[in-house]
């Protein structure tokens, strides 16, 4: 019996689901292992893209599809119907929120559930919650509050108390949009805007929708640009003037702000606790064409340089929480518990980092996540106990003119509802903060 098209891309979607929501598993991880695998592997590229986006829609909206499905199920699934309850949300978003024909979301997921033992006993519910979706769609979305339903309650109450209830629910609004493509260009960036059907932002990154195969981009195989969010791209630039200069990258993996360093002349040093991120980062350089980069597996916690740098760039391990638009799994695997280990874990690397600095030189700390005790409270602390170091405040010149994300102590805190553009597929960035800091004579 020849294969029924379409299903083999549900399949691999809702085994990612399962995986991530059920077992804690990072996407990115879990699309990793998947990518190494050869049935995935044999997937059309259409039908890659298609996991891909079945699984980020699933995630940014899974607030809005439970409740959607609690309003169509009698009680809640139990335990043992996990992979029903997988295949119900992988539904639910092609019903809601894809551009997928009814009849085929749900007889491919009626399909789905009849070859596999464990959807089986679900297979009749499946299709009557899925059929009666599709009739009430309209009635059901209308009822909802979308920021309050896809955004975990203790991530909403942070963002109200940091940033106020009117920018809580803009961030929370850009998280539900698509994230977009950022490329890092070596050179040119209108002429590959042009190219690749892209716009310039003001910070000269190149910005388009996303959509196909990276791979398969213009200029990819050149080495001619890097995929990096327009805020990622930032931290790197606050270190000034490079050429010549030793610097230490630290948390270097994937390694964008290794390649920006690199491209300015710098002698860097990339340090990365995880071999096989700083393989990856090999390979991204090879790919660019970039040396003069030394690359160090370590625990930073264990390491000493055998000299001082002239600047460190530290892009600490942190929650993440700002870019929940690219990694929609980061709102349900954290919680509040992980932001507090992690700030510990950030002041006890940037102490080390201080020590590792020249006397005149630069300490650019960063995080891409949202949470103050990551970001401003994190540099508070630091600077009472470091008297050798100064705050060097960064200026809106320095990042294509934002003055909206320079902070009024002169640090840098984007937000995912900066940079707004009429088409919401092409604003926003990252949630980043960074601060500059010199160490005096």
């Amino acid at each position: 019996m020849p294969p029924i098209p379409g299903l083999a891309a549900r399949r691999a979607a809702t085994d990612l689901i399962g995986r991530v929501l059920d077992n804690g598993r990072p996407l990115d991880l879990e699309l990793d292992a998947m990518a190494a695998q050869g049935a995935f592997r044999g997937l059309e590229p259409r039908d890659r893209a298609l996991v891909r986006a079945l699984v980020g829609t699933t995630l940014r909206r899974l607030g809005q599809i439970d409740h959607a499905l609690s309003r169509l199920i009698d009680k809640p699934l139990p335990e043992k119907a996990a992979r029903a309850r997988a295949i119900l949300r992988i539904g639910a978003a092609q019903l809601l929120f894809m551009d997928v024909p009814d009849h085929a979301a749900v007889s491919l997921a009626v399909d789905l559930a009849g070859e596999d033992r464990l959807g089986r006993p679900w297979k009749g519910l499946i299709n009557g919650v899925l059929r009666g979706l599709a009739r009430r769609r309209d009635e059901i979305l209308q009822s909802q509050d979308p920021v309050r339903l896809n955004t975990p309650d203790w991530l909403l109450v942070r963002w109200i108390v940091a940033y106020g209830a009117e920018r809580a629910q803009a961030i929370a609004t850009m998280h539900a949009a698509e994230p977009t493509l950022d490329l890092s260009v070596k050179s040119d960036p209108a002429g590959w805007a042009q190219r690749l059907d892209g716009i310039v932002l003001p910070t000269g990154t190149v910005r388009r929708t996303a959509g196909g195969a990276v791979e398969q981009l213009d200029g990819f195989e050149d080495g001619a640009w890097w995929v990096q969010d327009a805020a990622a791209a930032l931290p790197a630039r606050l270190l000034g003037g490079v050429a010549g200069k030793r610097v230490a990258d630290l948390c270097a993996a994937p390694g964008g702000k290794t390649a920006a360093l690199a491209l300015a002349g710098a002698k860097v040093t990339a340090v990365d606790i995880s071999a096989d991120r700083l393989k990856r980062l090999t390979q991204n350089l090879d790919r660019l064409k970039l040396t003069g980069v030394e690359t160090v597996v370590a625990d930073l916690m264990a390491w000493d340089p055998a000299e001082p740098y002239d600047a460190v760039l530290l892009d600490a391990p942190c929650s993440a929480t700002g870019t929940i638009r690219r990694h929609p799994d980061v709102a349900y695997l954290k919680d509040e518990a992980d932001v507090a280990a992690l700030a510990a874990t950030q002041a006890a690397i940037l102490g080390r980092a201080a020590d590792w600095v020249k006397a005149g030189g630069t300490l650019v700390y960063c995080t891409c996540s949202l949470e103050p005790e990551e970001g401003e409270a994190q540099i508070a602390a630091f600077l009472a106990a470091h008297p050798d170091y100064r705050r060097r405040p960064i200026e809106a010149e320095e990042i294509g003119g934002l003055a909206e994300c320079i902070t009024g102590d002169g640090d840098m805190r984007t937000l995912p509802c900066h940079l707004a553009a009429e088409d919401l597929r092409l604003g926003g960035l990252d949630g980043f903060f960074a601060a500059r800091l010199v160490r005096v004579a």
